[in-house]
């Protein structure tokens, strides 16, 4: 699996925003993929080092349309804090 595989894309939420000022960032990832994994895409392909990987399984709420039930889908979260004095410049620009 290829590191622009394991990072799905950034979560965009209030929450995640206000993390960013501290050197926390959060992704949505595949989720198979573990730690050290997560570590190495976001080294790679921001070009910065990475403190430490917390990560979270959020599982789907079932929904309901009238008589019809449904399953949103099972993600995984990673929120990466950074090294002192570095930053992803192309999430900066979202907050």
């Amino acid at each position: 699996m290829s590191h622009f595989d394991t990072i799905k894309a950034p979560v965009v939420s209030e929450k995640a925003f206000a993390g960013i000022e501290n050197g926390v960032y959060s992704f949505w990832v595949d989720p198979r993929v573990t730690k050290v994994e997560i570590k190495a895409a976001v080294e790679a392909v921001f070009g910065v080092k990475v403190d430490s990987v917390n990560t979270q399984n959020l599982v789907g709420k079932v929904k309901r349309a009238g008589r019809f039930t449904g399953k949103r889908i099972d993600r995984k979260k990673a929120i990466v804090k950074l090294k002192e004095g570095q930053k992803i410049e192309a999430l900066e620009n979202l907050v």
